[in-house]
């Protein structure tokens, strides 16, 4: 018990620092930072024991559907988000990773994305590859999307940070006018734990 207080402290602090950096004001940080302590509250809430040998786990189609259920319930999003992703069960440390992710994601598409518009959609697909788990993330009409400038933020830094060290995986982003596209890859291994 010890040991999992002091994670999830260690996760607060580092949030706290890197929120902190991208904020522009106190009500900000604020709203960013609970908005990211709750999406891992979310996650683990999930965190079960599953049947069949799959561990202590949850579904990862159930753990995005949670995730992303706050920006589809909306009413202008209802139904207008699709996930369609494996069976496969995602261990409590991975939760906390993927949380991070599938939120940060989120919020990016609901500031300048697909779901910033009445006519988005936003599509969450995967399938198994060899070991690894890949994830499609695929927004559609919302506004036209161009490449970003520069190595991109704080939020970009820590989506590729967690997946690199907490999910054994990486990312890759596609520009099309009609809506970002972003490819995660996840090592099944790192899923489970």
């Amino acid at each position: 018990m010890s040991h999992r207080v002091k994670n999830l402290l260690a996760i607060a602090s580092g949030l706290t620092q890197i929120t902190s950096r991208s904020s522009e004001s106190v009500e900000g940080m604020t709203k960013q930072l609970t908005n990211r302590l709750t999406a891992f509250g979310r996650a683990h809430d999930l965190v079960r024991p599953l049947p069949n040998v799959l561990g202590c786990a949850a579904l990862l189609g159930d753990i995005i559907s949670v995730l992303l259920a706050p920006y589809d319930e909306q009413g202008a999003f209802a139904g207008r988000i699709r996930v369609a992703v494996p069976r496969l069960g995602v261990g409590e440390v991975a939760a906390t990773g993927l949380a991070l992710v599938i939120h940060e994601l989120a919020t990016n598409s609901l500031k300048y994305g697909a779901l910033s518009s009445h006519e988005g959609t936003l599509d969450v697909s995967g399938t198994v590859v060899g070991d690894d788990v890949e994830i499609q993330w695929t927004e559609r009409g919302g506004p036209h999307v161009t490449k970003p400038d520069g190595p991109g933020g704080y939020g970009s830094k820590l989506l590729h940070r967690t997946l690199a060290r907490n999910l054994g995986g990486g990312l890759e982003y596609d520009w099309p006018k009609e809506g970002l596209v972003v490819r995660l890859t996840i090592a099944g291994s790192r899923l489970s734990s």
